[in-house]
């Protein structure tokens, strides 16, 4: 049986709609970034998590990692209450729970070395001093596919793959458990694209991690993931295994995404292309908040009740009228 590592019910992150807090004080909105999600992922496997700019991925993932509070829920890692952790004893999580961010070149600062980047988070967490320090930089910069020469570069001098793969060693560094993986490979060639995902599965199976993959390209999630959470506009509206994921996904907003992706075949039919812009996070459309958009409106049902997150048969979770079943009086 596999072991649950992370448990998530009920997440809820608001943000201001106001920029600073003289005008929150007139505009009272909220941008419903996250809005009531809940997944688990199993030890040693990865969970992609999918959808359109604005879906609320990031925002998931920087709370997972406890980069920003969330307005309510629960995250449990390995037992633990994330959320009720303070002082000493979050500092400690953070060992356990690292992150990959998706802009290499603006999440290393310019003006230190490779190894002082490296080595700032074993300083801030004591973990390793001395001689013994240069040993373990060296150790995970060969761990992240880099020589011990880089160790004295700046972040300038290093091409985009060379600058993600510190991103990935810094994470390395503390030796964690689970890696918040922000769309690492988006800002790369597609050439650099395919070896930072197999350095990334590689270094799963030589160290047992635990990856909440973060992506909007689809072939990557399939490449690199064991189950998939499909979002939008900050709802999950469907999970389940990877494969059954892309070979019957249920709901029309998963069914849309996977049919839009491009095809090297000439003679294949037209790509589908989902009409309409996203509805504005600060004001969603009651009820079913892709129904403005589906080709499978149902009519009142979808616009005037929000659809609950069923299991079906395969064992496949989606939130959609279509696979609800019971009566509706509007």
């Amino acid at each position: 049986m596999a072991e649950e590592l992370l448990h998530v019910q009920d997440l809820v992150k608001y943000f201001p709609a106001a920029g600073d807090w003289f005008a929150q004080i007139f505009d009272r909105r909220v941008v419903r970034a996250v809005d009531g999600i809940s997944f688990e992922i199993d030890r040693g496997t990865t969970l992609g998590l999918v959808g359109e700019s604005g879906s609320g991925k990031t925002t998931t993932g920087r709370i997972i990692a406890r980069l920003i509070g969330p307005s309510r829920g629960e995250v449990v890692f390995d037992g633990i209450d994330l959320l009720a952790l303070r002082g000493q004893a979050l500092k400690a999580i953070r060992k356990r729970i690292q992150m990959i961010f998706q802009d290499p070149a603006s999440s290393l600062n310019p003006r230190k070395t490779v190894g002082q980047i490296v080595a700032e988070p074993l300083r801030v967490h004591g973990m390793v001093k001395g001689k013994d320090l240069e040993k373990r930089l060296v150790h995970t910069l060969e761990l992240a596919g880099l020589s011990a020469r880089f160790l004295n570069r700046y972040p300038h001098e290093l091409s985009g793959g060379q600058r993600q793969r510190v991103g990935i060693a810094r994470a390395l560094a503390v030796g964690p458990e689970f890696i918040v993986c922000d769309e690492p490979v988006t800002a790369l060639d597609v050439s650099i694209q395919a070896q930072i995902l197999n350095l990334l599965m590689d270094l799963q199976d030589e160290l047992s991690l635990t990856y909440l993959f973060i992506a909007h390209d689809l072939s990557v999630v399939k490449h690199v993931s064991d189950r998939v959470a499909v979002m939008y506009l900050g709802k999950i509206v469907e999970i389940g295994e990877v494969d059954e994921i892309f070979t019957t996904p249920k709901h029309p907003y998963t069914q849309a995404l996977l049919a839009a992706v491009p095809r090297p075949d000439p003679m294949a039919p037209p790509r589908k292309v989902l009409h309409g812009e996203v509805p504005s996070p600060i004001n969603p459309p009651p009820g079913c908040r892709f129904h403005p958009r589906c080709e499978r409106f149902l009519g009142d049902i979808c616009r005037e009740r929000e659809p609950e997150l069923v299991t079906l048969d395969g064992g496949t979770q989606v939130s959609c009228h279509l696979y609800s079943g019971g009566d509706w009086k509007g």
